[in-house]
């Protein structure tokens, strides 16, 4: 039964691998680049991001946005990004018919940096290749079915890995690189060492998918345990969800309606006197301002900082700036602040450069077991076959464990409907070889 088990997950564990490891190394090696984000634009992008600190004080937010509507003058502004630090460009976004332009500005003497589409910024690239939403909804969602394909994966190389009296290949590798065992152990040895972070990264990624994790936001909302939804009684809203306007709403808010504005016949308040009211309720520098949309709309205002802690939202009446929404860190519900703080960890923004490096060495092993399994499965396959994993004799094994896999697949739907499609057609290539072999009957 032990030997029939392990039979059992061992294919399981190739199927998962199958599927998954040419995503993951897609995935690590953008995430790898996204965990150093600020650094990037703060060197590669230098010329547009950072700017020299003069004695005269910065232009207004309006004034900026006045000369970003002058640079691109077939579009509108929509939002305001202040300077994160006193030495960071501005940052105006603005809409026309080709799409958004986000334009860099010298906060001080208001020269234009840089233009550039906003869907072509290097690392808003680096971010929809690692969702794949560059790509549509559909491969969005193959995010989420590897994201539970990996949780098979890590779960079952554990029990392959789990020493069974052998030599080696627990925590010490074997043999040479010429050897199929020395990869073997080095997949194992890795897997033993970085497994726990890959699961962690898949676990945390799930939240931003496509089906799961609306899901949960969803669950969590009515439970109260995600959005305050009490902050919205009594307020007017809008069929446009908050992170429709705002990038940095935060995954509690980000399905948030968009409040309205009551009154239609007031004098609209401006810009300047949006940002002053918001960064006098203690907005983070480095927050973004959407801008009010039509007689209705209202600014929208959040911040992303690194210390989640200081995660804020704020939405204001357009004639009067009164606070309509006012959302601070410790008033999202348990479940919201959770998942907030997992998202820091898994993009590196807690803990300083040890969180960084800590992910970016998981990313990098889950490279190298990408590419040891990959070598393994090379020098094992038999020539001109894919190799699969025999399935053991013993029935109650084989139902077992796929039970095990199914009863995973359950709890996220769309990696759940991609096992049962994996054991169709596992049993359809199955029948299928049995009826070439059976010998044909007078």
């Amino acid at each position: 039964m032990r030997d029939a088990l392990h039979r059992a997950v061992w294919r399981w564990h190739f199927y998962a691998g199958l599927l998954c490891l040419p995503f993951l190394i897609l995935l690590s090696v953008t995430g790898s680049l996204y965990l150093f984000k600020d650094e990037i634009d703060r060197t590669v992008f230098s010329y547009r991001t950072v700017v020299a600190v003069p004695a005269t004080p910065p232009l207004s937010p309006e004034r900026l946005v006045f000369i970003a509507a002058d640079a691109v003058p077939d579009a509108r502004p929509t939002t305001y990004a202040s300077p994160e630090a006193p030495d960071r460009s501005s940052v105006v976004t603005m809409a026309g018919p080709s799409g958004k332009t986000l334009v860099y500005l010298d906060p001080y003497d208001g020269a234009v940096l840089d233009r550039v589409g906003r869907d072509a910024e290097a690392m808003r690239v680096v971010r929809r290749l690692h969702s794949l939403s560059m790509f549509g909804p559909v491969a969005n969602g193959i995010v989420e079915v590897v994201a539970g394909f990996t949780l098979i994966l890590v779960l079952s190389g554990i029990y392959l890995w789990w020493p069974r009296r052998q030599a080696g290949g627990v925590v010490s590798v074997r043999g040479n690189p010429a050897k199929r065992v020395w990869w073997r152990d080095l997949h194992a040895v890795t897997g033993f060492v970085a497994g726990a972070g890959l699961f962690f990264l898949a676990a945390t990624g799930l939240p931003w998918s496509i089906v799961w994790g609306d899901q949960l936001r969803a669950v969590s909302n009515r439970a109260g345990l995600g959005l305050p939804t009490e902050m919205w009684a009594g307020v007017p809203v809008s069929a446009v969800p908050m992170g429709e306007v705002l990038d940095t709403a935060g995954w509690a808010l980000e399905t948030a309606p968009l409040p309205r504005s009551p009154g239609k016949d007031g004098v609209p308040i401006g810009i300047d006197r949006a940002a002053e009211i918001v960064t006098g309720l203690g907005m983070p520098a480095g927050y973004e301002l959407a801008l009010p949309e039509g007689p209705t709309g209202v600014y929208a205002a959040a911040a992303y900082p690194r210390d989640v802690t200081r995660q804020r939202m704020i939405t204001l009446d357009q004639y009067s700036g009164r606070p309509l929404v006012n959302v601070r860190f410790d008033e999202i519900g348990p479940v919201g602040r959770g998942i907030q703080y997992a998202i820091g960890l898994h993009k590196g923004e807690l803990g300083g450069r040890i969180n960084q490096f800590l992910m970016l060495a998981f990313c990098l092993a889950t490279i190298l077991l990408a590419v040891t399994a990959a070598v393994m499965w090379w020098k094992r396959r038999p020539k001109g076959r894919l190799g699969v994993p025999a399935w053991p004799e013993d029935r109650r094994a084989v139902a077992g464990v796929t039970g095990l896999v199914v009863a995973m697949g359950l709890a996220f739907p769309l990696t759940g409907v991609a096992i049962l499609a994996m054991i169709a057609l596992d049993a359809a290539v199955i029948g299928l070889r049995r009826g070439i072999r059976r010998p044909a009957t007078a």
